[in-house]
């Protein structure tokens, strides 16, 4: 079965006492399987924002037991910081990260906070999705009045905690209230401003924040309150759906900050809140000097903001991802206050660990001598998908010079296009690279089950079958794909730059190689399966691949003659 996982974000009220922190997090770190990812201390803020992943039951129980050693550490009648807060365990929430859905993170949320109430007695509110009822939602509105309006809340009907005690004695003063809940991805971020003033600051919030600023008559600070029929304050959204924010000084480092929360990146992207900052400030006379990401990142929320200041440039956007995340890095000044180290900053990254024996992040020596050792693996199926990775690489490679090339500015996009496109098609041969050996080894690994009893031979056998199968799926998908980097390698030969069209015609040659060494692979496992209309239907498609991939073929190498003759 596949392995559920969710990420769990605790936010506890300690960012200077690092033995305090140590401490939690050890406790976090006792429950084998759980991945502590990022511990991110501020000391203005005096809080830490610690992030960890595994399976739902696994970080239950570390934040279970980093909740338990905060309310033992931390005492809430002697807490000052910059962010709003209400508990020594300010709040928890739960997100689903894979093979789970929201409403079954809800129900760990319950589970979690019940918990909590019940064994710690401490007062939990349920937020976002977990929220038991709606004007709950909102984590702001739970928390109003912070920590000094909690002994007057909790013991009033309309704010009585969902689980533990709604009373106000000397445990609930020490260790506050926690908001547990479940939502989606949240990226925490902060853009430095070249000013100190936190009104300001402020008022830069209000601009971009969804909820935007209470609406006044006349001038905008000390104009009079704008109220509706029912004697509520009337509002003035903001620029930005999906977005919190709130303005602060940073003594650490000696500048104002818009602290954003942006709730829904789907919805609000990074380079969005980034960019949107930098026009309000400018519009105020002032400055943004960079930002910050405070716990970690979604890859791809990197990759759209590196495409994103590209595209402003009049740039082709089929570059490598390192690329694209340095290129995000610099435009949002990310490593402005301290060095931004994407192993430890992007999630997916975090979470691939050691990768050092896959074949894909071998050297070229390496991986050559691997191949060459006596060992059957990497074989023809892996050397195909590489080639064909490679074949699209020269394609994208050409598009990327062609989008550059003085005198065709306005074609730039063009070949962006068509080198995205190749970069999509060359990620992917590259997972297969380690695929097909991955497939072989699965055959090994069937031939080696027990085959004693009659039901062991049964199992063995079918377990041999399904390896089998699979060995012709991922050589197949190969064939596909290095198939269609002939295609950009055919465009970049006829629009291409005329000085590139060379490496055109190689990189059609690579991929095309590719096509015929997976086809190999392909028909030497058919022979093995017993399923045999499957595997005749997937000789005869990739024979009519081989067959279009040797005509395309001819067709560039004649294309690529005349434009070097």
């Amino acid at each position: 079965m596949t392995k559920q996982l969710i990420e769990c974000v605790p936010n506890f009220s300690e960012g200077n006492d690092m033995s305090v922190i140590k401490q939690i997090t050890d406790q976090i770190e006792s429950v084998e399987g759980v991945r502590l990812i990022d511990v991110d201390p501020g000391k203005a803020t005096n809080r830490t924002v610690v992030t960890i992943v595994g399976t739902p039951e696994e970080v239950c129980e570390a934040a279970f037991r980093g909740m338990k050693k905060a309310q033992e550490l931390i005492d809430m009648r002697k807490h000052k910081g910059a962010h709003p807060r209400f508990g020594a365990t300010d709040v928890c929430p739960l997100i689903p990260v894979a093979n789970i859905t929201m409403e079954e993170v809800v129900k760990y949320a319950h589970k979690l906070a019940k918990r909590v109430g019940e064994e710690l007695n401490i007062p939990i509110y349920c937020y976002e999705y977990a929220a038991t009822e709606q004007k709950r939602k909102n984590l702001a509105t739970c928390r109003q009045g912070e920590y000094e309006a909690v002994a007057q809340r909790i013991v009033t009907p309309e704010w009585k905690p969902d689980f533990g005690p709604a009373k106000w004695n000397e445990s609930t003063a020490k260790s506050g209230v926690t908001a547990i809940g479940a939502r989606n991805f949240l990226i925490a971020y902060n853009v430095n401003l070249n000013t100190t003033s936190t009104r300001r600051a402020n008022s830069i919030a209000f601009d971009v924040r969804e909820r935007g600023r209470v609406k006044r008559e006349g001038d905008a600070v000390t104009g009079k309150i704008v109220k509706d029929d029912k004697g509520e304050k009337v509002w003035e959204p903001g620029l930005l759906k999906s977005v919190k924010a709130i303005g602060w000084f940073i003594e650490e480092f000696g500048v104002a900050q818009i602290s954003m929360n942006l709730t829904d990146i789907t919805v609000t992207p990074l380079h969005i809140g980034f960019d949107t900052v930098c026009d309000r400030a400018h519009a105020r006379g002032i400055r943004v000097t960079g930002s910050e990401l405070v716990g970690v990142v979604p890859l791809q929320a990197m990759l759209d903001a590196g495409k994103y200041f590209l595209r402003k440039q009049n740039r082709s956007t089929g570059v490598s991802d390192s690329e694209l995340i340095k290129i995000a890095v610099k435009s949002m000044g990310l490593d402005e206050l301290y060095p931004f180290d994407p192993n430890k900053k992007i999630i997916e990254y975090i979470l691939k660990g050691d990768c050092s024996k896959a074949l894909i992040n071998k050297t070229l020596v390496d991986f050559a001598n691997e191949t060459a050792s006596e060992s059957p693996a990497p074989g023809g199926g892996s050397i195909s998908a590489y080639m064909g990775a490679m074949g699209a690489a020269l394609s994208s490679m050409v598009a990327n010079l062609s989008s550059h090339k003085r005198g065709w500015d306005d074609r730039w996009e063009e070949f962006s296009d068509w080198a995205e496109k190749g970069k999509a098609i060359q990620n992917e041969l590259l997972k297969l690279v380690d695929e097909d050996t991955n497939a072989f080894n699965l055959i090994m690994s069937a031939f080696e089950l027990p085959k004693g009893s009659d039901q062991e031979k049964i199992d063995r056998k079918q377990a041999i079958q399904n390896a089998t199968k699979y060995a012709i799926e991922v050589p197949f998908k190969t064939m596909e794909l290095c198939f269609a980097a002939m295609d950009v390698a055919k465009a970049m030969a006829e629009i291409g730059n005329p000085n590139s069209v060379t490496d055109a015609g190689v990189g059609a040659l690579a991929a095309r190689s590719g096509v015929l060494g997976a086809f190999l692979n392909v028909k030497i496992n058919a022979a093995e399966l017993d399923d045999k209309t499957f595997a005749a239907s997937m000789v005869t498609k990739g024979e009519t691949i081989v067959k279009k991939a040797n005509e395309l073929e001819a067709t560039i190498w004649k294309l690529v003659e005349a434009k070097i003759e």
